[in-house]
């Protein structure tokens, strides 16, 4: 441990006590002298946190424009219209959590969630906490909710639809920000328009570019755009740059999966509240 000397960093401190440490400094045995540093030196040290590592999101594209992959802590919002791959990615996300052998959250505001897509995308149910809400307020509560249980992601998608005219208040979003901040738990809001204002580290449009078929009818995926539209992270020169989005159809159950609605969901896949199912196509991202 640095031996602190007694000579403060402060320009204002007298000129005794600079010459005292720097005394100290010189008298001190050799190999003690190399760890000599000042009282707050010392302090910043004892309270250092090591950064978080990003994980990688199973998304190429995502993880190019942000540099590796999502943080730990932080809220990145994910805005984009109805066929933009939004949904599609979210699902991916949640699958690259689980097949690591985490768990994960689906704050499902849209009841949008069909569980046989969930599995084809690659997701891995039992390690999947399904929460579907009627309104945006049971949304915003059950995201509160799973951000304190310490999940490594908690997924918010408020869906398609119109939203209110003010979907949330500005605090509502920051205290959230700052409870996933807490712990050490990544949050994504899906939405098909900004509503986090300024609690987002990271910012991102998805645009879709139509279909791509293997022959028709047999498709194939969906192509599109990925734009990074702000970013708190330092990385300012990344902000409007962009990569190829694609999406694939999986081919096991694929087409089985995107026009059926399950009755229950499969074991394993828990859910809270509000009955109801509704299709979702069965898209998993592609390596671009």
């Amino acid at each position: 441990m640095p031996v602190p000397a007694f000579a403060p960093e402060s320009p204002h401190a007298s000129g005794s006590a600079r010459a005292a440490g720097e005394l100290l400094r010189r008298l001190a045995p050799h190999p003690l002298a190399g760890q000599l540093g000042t009282g707050a030196a010392l302090v910043r040290a004892r309270h250092a946190v090591p950064a978080p590592e990003r994980w990688p999101s199973g998304l190429p594209a995502l993880d190019r424009l942000l540099g590796g992959g999502l943080l730990p802590g932080e809220l990145v919002e994910w805005v984009g219209r109805r066929s933009s791959g939004r949904w599609a990615a979210l699902l991916s996300l949640l699958a690259a959590v689980t097949a690591r052998g985490e768990g994960a959250v689906l704050v499902d505001g849209a009841d949008a969630l069909e569980p046989a897509d969930a599995r084809a995308a690659g997701i891995a149910l039992p390690r999947l906490l399904w929460t579907r809400c009627a309104t945006l307020r049971e949304a915003l509560a059950a995201t509160g909710i799973a951000l304190a249980g310490g999940w490594p992601l908690v997924a918010l998608d408020l869906g398609d639809g119109p939203l209110p005219a003010a979907a949330a208040g500005e605090a509502t979003w920051q205290r959230l920000a700052r409870t996933a901040r807490s712990a050490g738990t990544t949050l994504v809001v899906s939405s098909p328009r900004r509503v986090t204002g300024a609690a987002a580290a990271a910012v991102l449009r998805s645009e879709g570019r139509g279909a791509r078929w293997l022959a028709p009818p047999l498709l194939a995926g969906l192509s599109g755009e990925l734009i990074l539209e702000r970013s708190r992270r330092g990385e300012r020169e990344r902000d409007g740059a962009r990569e190829r989005l694609r999406l694939a159809v999986p081919l096991e159950g694929a087409l089985e999966g995107a026009s059926r609605v399950a009755d229950d969901p499969p074991e394993g896949a828990r859910r809270v509240a509000n009955p109801g199912e509704g299709p979702l196509p069965a898209l998993r991202a592609a390596a671009s």
